[in-house]
Order: C-alpha cells, then structure tokens, then sequence
C-alpha cells in the first residue's frame, strides 16, 4: 500500500460566505437572517447601508434570490443610487436591475402599471410638487370665494396633505365634519374636494396622492395586490422611522401581511432608529417603528449599537442628549475608535459674538492644516439663523455654501421651462399650461386667461381644449388680440409636439427658441437675467446626458416588464419632479464650509461639526419648549446633530439674541448639557484665535 502526497488546498471560502468579512456579530445576524421580519435598530453611524447592501446580495448569492424579486425603499434618490451601486459590487452587473428606489418613485412605476385601473388617469399623468399644488389650490380657493389671506394655500396644502397621510379621502373629509368642526376644517373639506376634481381633470397626482392612489389599487384590485406580492418576495425599507400612517399601508400591502389569499407573506425587513425620528412635521410617525414588534409579533429585532463614524467624546454626549426621552427602547452608542477631542461648549454674548467664535475656530484649525473648509459643517435650528454666521463668514474670507437655498429645479426659469415640457408630455396639465400661457408676454393678460378658464368650467373642458377653441373664436369675452395670440400659442405647441421624437436637449433647445425665453434673456442687460441664461444652458445640457444615459441603459440589459416605457420625456420629468431636498446637497470636495439646518444634515457626516444656537426658545425651539413630545422630537434632533461629528463637536449659544427685532436675553434648561466657556469635558478654555475682522 502506498500513501500519495497531495498538493490540494481547503476549499476558501464562498462567495456567500465573503459577503461577511468584516462585520461585526450582530450585522452578521442582520445580513444571514430569515423567514420571520426582521427589525433592525441601527444607531447613527452604526453601518447601516453595508449591512443592508451585504444583506441584498446575500439574498442573491446564498439563498438564490433573483434581482426581480426585491424591493428595496429608501427616502432619497441619492441613497437608492448608493444602495444600487454598492450592490452591483458585490454581485455584479445583474443587481442592477434590481427595484431599488424611494416610496415615491416605486408608486410611480406603479401607477404607471395599473393607470387604466384609476378612474380619469392615463400613464403620462403629470406630478404635481409643492409649488404646483399650491398655484392649484389658490385657483380653487379662489373660485369657491375663499379669502385667500385667510386660508393660504400653502395652510390649504399642509391640512390637505396630512388627510392624505392618514388615507382619508374627499368624501370622508367632508362626511368627518360635525357641529364642532372649525371654519378652517369646513373650508378643507370643501377644497380637497374641489382639488382633487381639478388634479384628475388634469391628469395630474400630487406627492401624497402617489402613496394613496397605490394603497387604493392594492386594496381595491386585489389580483394587482398578489402579482406585486408574487413578484417581491424580499421587501426591505430603509429609514423606517421616518414613514408616515400612508407608506405603513403601503408596506403591509406589499409585504401581503394582512392577506389571506394563499400567497405567503412577503420577507419584510426594516431598519431605522426611533432616536431618529425628527420629522413629525412632514407626518412622519415615530409609532410606526415603535410598535413594529407588535405589529409583527414574530419579529426579530437586532440592536447596532457599534459606531464606525465618531469618537466616544461624541457617542457619549449624544448618549446622554437620547437618554433623557422616556420609553425609548435602551441602547448606548460605542465605539473603539478611542476618545477623541474633547467636545468645546462657548457661551457668547450675542449671536454676532457666537459667529466670531465660529469663524474663528474654523480659521484656527484650517491654518493649522489640521483640516480644510469641506470637512466643516455648521449646524442651526432655522434658516433665519444664517445670517449672522454668513455676515462673519464673508468678513473673514472663509468660503461657504448655504443648503436649503433656492434649488436648481425650483428656479423660476427652470420652472418655467419644465411648465412647457410637461404640457408637450400631457395637454390637460392645466396649472402648467396657466403658468406658461403668457410667459414670456405674448399678449394673454389676465382677462383673456379668465374668460378660458369661465368658458373650460361652462363647457366641461379642460383649459388645453378651451384655449383650442379660443383661436376658433368660439369663447365669449374675447377681444381680436386675444384670440390671435392664444391661436399663436397653440400653433407654437403644436409646432413643437412635432418634435417629441427628437433628442431630449435638442426638445428643450427648441423650446427655449420657439417660445422666445432664450431671445428675451439674451437681450437683457440684467445680470441676474444672464444668470438665468446660465441655468437654461445647464438644463440642455442635463437633458442632453439624460438622454444618453437613458440610451446606454437600455443597452446594457433587457426592460423590465413592469416599468412601462412612457418616453425619454416623461421619464425626465419624472425624475425632475421626485427629485428631494438631500439629492442636491453638494458632495464633500468643494472647498467650502457647509451651512445647514439639523434637519436637513440627516443621514450627513463630517470630521467637524457645530452647533449652533443651543438655548431655550432657539433650540429646542419655542413651540417645544411646554409640550413633553415635541422636547423628545427636539432631543432626537439633537441626538442626529451631534452623531453628524466624526472627530471634533463644538456646541455653542448666545446669552442675547435678537429676535423679532429685539434684544433678548435667553437661558438654557440643558435638556442637552451644559454649554460654558471652556471644553465641555472639563477641558481648559479654548486657545486664542486669531481675531475675525468685525
């Protein structure tokens, strides 16, 4: 007998297997889990999105998942798209096919689906956002004898949205009326009805409505209920802590939990942090992730409690800050990083005095090469806080940049620009074609716009039709000059309807020459003119790259059976429309210092972060100050604040402040720590800086 020597070598380990390097027990728990829903509490800065994409493409790669058979939400498209591609790295070019998108965008592709189910919605219907519903809801306001100062629109749009969020319809509006209703309720109702009417006749949804009218199919079709539920078989939601009572119903809908139709329920998982939850004033319900273990008793829940982002100075505060909200679910924040720098608490005098502090800390660190502007974010409740910071800022010569400004896709030439594609892509978007009707001047004054709008509601047309039969003379009122240039606007769209077929920027090249936009800017000697110049140009050309990305997309790979092809056009005025606040926020690189609201810092980093205005009636703000569930909402908000540092925390306040044009003196009940003129760990005084000219 002989004995033969082998070279052969273990098997290594599997592709599966490999999708655990690197994590820590409980995200490997997250990422293996199966069969029951499963709850993961992932603190700030804890790996969240590795432990979600590792968790897709572990779906994929050990338990045989296909790419169609997941969908994954998010709350922003930057977020899905980091989520896509990070997947597509792990497995491959397959997972790029993958249903990976905010609640929005995923209603959208629905809706799109299933329109013909919907009474007087077709697939191209527009999407209203914010400012379109409420140059819709002054129009109906209005008409129905409202006293527009009274019942705002932006007051009608708020009440009118949060029935939405709650899935109460018209109908149950009014139907919820009593003797007891206030006026304000009354006038609800009676818009939201009115509303509604003029947002089918226009093919049109607005955000909420996305939700609701996808709610509306799954409950009232449900063989469309079971394809959805056939086809997801893995539901995952990010950021659960920030859905509202509408997207909850969305997800068991999809998930098939309350279902009895003989299809299993869907694999759902969820993560987020009640810690989190800051924004009940967009609807958001922090019960949702709260009660998710009653809501799915056989739930397993996996706390991430390990920090990869910040020191234990940090973790420690925020802590603190979290650990006075009572009944939250106990988890602590830790970090093997080690301490840190010690966090720098300053009591300024006033709010100037705070900005010099500020200003001075940035130039100090920054000529010490210890850091350079993009790595500085400064935090403050409200957007009225910047401005003694900017005035500070452009004294000292440090370089910064506003987030929450004016948007690019909500300049008015944008706006407007968009206005005349979205009436090429659907006629009947009649708040759209009002917008434009006489911008630039053609001639359509007011009058002539009132007598179209009395002749659409007479007759039972919609504004597009009735303008038709404007330039046919047909419309009482009219004055010749009227006509004749209502008959050249509809000849001009006519004219460019020709062209639906052409390159998507040559399309808004066109526009921007047959309207005469482009000629009456370029004759301007405004520079403000010039640099809407500047915005049009920037707008041809993201349509130019949308159209080749489009075109190279449906290159690489087959059409997914449930995206209906509505066009290059409506796929861009799509992705313009569900465009949110933090796909616009620069990336790191740009050289300048940050400035931003708490809010708006959700889900951001930086190695150096302040915050600012930390006292009663500034923060926590004045409304929370008497109401124990908005001071929890106003420590969750400061809990998220402070998790945004990776290496350095300065927080600060001023003793004055003005406000409503006086001087006042303000104090702090330090529901977040004490603040004073030395570090807030004991430390000694901060050095001196050099001083920032006042």
């Amino acid at each position: 007998m002989s004995v033969h020597a082998t070279d052969a070598k273990p098997p290594g380990p599997s592709p599966a297997d490999q999708l655990l390097d690197g994590l820590n027990p409980q995200q490997r728990q997250a990422v293996v889990h199966e069969g029951s829903p499963l709850l993961i509490v992932a603190g700030a800065g804890s790996g969240k999105t590795a432990v979600l994409t590792r968790r897709i493409a572990y779906l994929m790669a050990a338990r045989g998942v296909g790419v169609g058979q997941i969908l994954a939400i998010t709350f922003t498209n930057k977020a899905a798209a980091e989520m896509r591609e990070r997947v597509v790295g792990l497995v491959g070019e397959k997972a790029r096919y993958m249903w990976v998108s905010t609640f929005h965008s995923t209603c959208v592709r629905i809706l799109r689906n299933q329109a013909a189910l919907i009474e007087g919605l077709n697939s191209n219907f527009s999407i209203y956002d914010a400012d379109d519903s409420r140059r819709l809801l002054q129009m109906v306001g209005r008409d129905l004898g409202l006293d527009i100062k009274r019942y705002s629109p932006r007051l009608l749009a708020n009440a009118i949205s949060n029935l939405k969020n709650e899935l109460i319809d018209p109908h149950q509006a009014l139907a919820g009326l009593t003797e007891d209703s206030d006026d304000l309720a009354r006038a609800v109702a009676s818009v939201y009805d009115e509303y509604q009417r003029r947002l089918r006749a226009a093919n049109a949804l607005d955000f909420d409505d996305l939700i609701g009218e996808t709610v509306a199919v799954l409950q009232a079709f449900p063989q469309i209920a079971q394809y959805y539920r056939r086809r997801f078989r893995h539901v995952l939601v990010d950021e659960y802590q920030d859905t509202n009572h509408a997207q909850y119903v969305l997800v068991r809908e999809l998930v098939g939990r309350d279902s009895n139709d003989g299809i299993p329920p869907g694999e759902l998982c969820v993560v987020g942090d009640a810690d989190q939850s800051i924004y009940a004033f967009r609807g958001a319900t922090i019960r949702n992730i709260e009660d998710f273990e009653r809501d799915y008793p056989d739930t397993r829940t996996i706390l991430l409690e390990q920090n990869y982002r910040s020191t234990q100075n940090i973790l420690s505060a925020a802590n603190s800050v979290i650990a006075r909200n009572a009944g939250r679910r106990e988890k602590r924040l830790w970090t093997d990083a080690g301490a840190g720098e010690l966090i720098v608490g300053y009591v300024a005098d006033n709010e100037h005095d705070e900005a010099r502090f500020v200003a001075e800390e940035i130039d100090a660190l920054a000529e010490g090469s210890e850091i350079t502007y993009n790595d500085v974010a400064v935090f403050y409740r409200t957007n009225n806080s910047s401005r003694s910071l900017e005035e500070v800022l452009i004294r000292a010569g440090i370089p910064y940049k506003v987030v929450g400004g004016v948007r690019f896709y909500e300049r008015k030439e944008i706006r407007d620009i968009v206005a005349y594609l979205r009436v090429l892509d659907n006629p009947g978007d009649a708040v759209s074609l009002r917008r434009i009707l006489n911008t630039p001047r053609r001639g359509i004054g007011d009058r002539a716009e009132a007598c179209v709008a009395v002749y659409a509601e007479n007759t039972g047309v919609g504004f597009g039709d009735a303008l038709v039969a404007a330039a046919q003379g047909k419309v009482p009122m009219l004055n010749t000059r009227a006509e004749k240039a209502i008959a050249g606007f509809v000849e001009m769209f006519d004219e460019l309807r020709g062209r639906l077929d052409d390159d998507l920027g040559e399309l808004v090249e066109a526009v921007l020459e047959r309207t005469g936009y482009r000629r009456e800017l370029e004759a301007s000697t405004d520079p403000q003119e010039l640099a809407r110049l500047d915005n049009l140009n920037e707008l041809v050309s993201v349509a130019h790259e949308f159209s080749t990305d489009r075109e190279n997309a449906a290159a690489l790979g087959p059409d997914d059976e449930d995206v209906p092809d509505t066009g290059v056009l409506a796929d861009f005025l799509e992705r313009v429309s569900l465009v949110a606040d933090a796909d616009e926020i620069p990336e790191h690189g740009a050289g300048v210092v940050t400035l931003m609201t708490l809010h708006t810092a959700k889900g951001l980093e930086f190695p150096v972060v302040f915050v600012t205005g930390w006292e009663d009636g500034m923060f926590p703000h004045m409304r929370a100050l008497d109401n124990p569930t908005e001071l929890s909402e106003e420590r969750r908000l400061a809990y998220v604040g402070i998790t945004r540092a990776r290496q350095r925390l300065y927080v600060s306040r001023a003793i004055v402040r003005s406000s409503w044009g006086r001087r006042c003196s303000t104090r702090s009940r330090g529901f977040c720590g004490k603040s004073r003129r030395s570090s807030s760990t004991g430390g000694a005084p901060p050095r001196s800086r050099r001083s920032v000219p006042r």
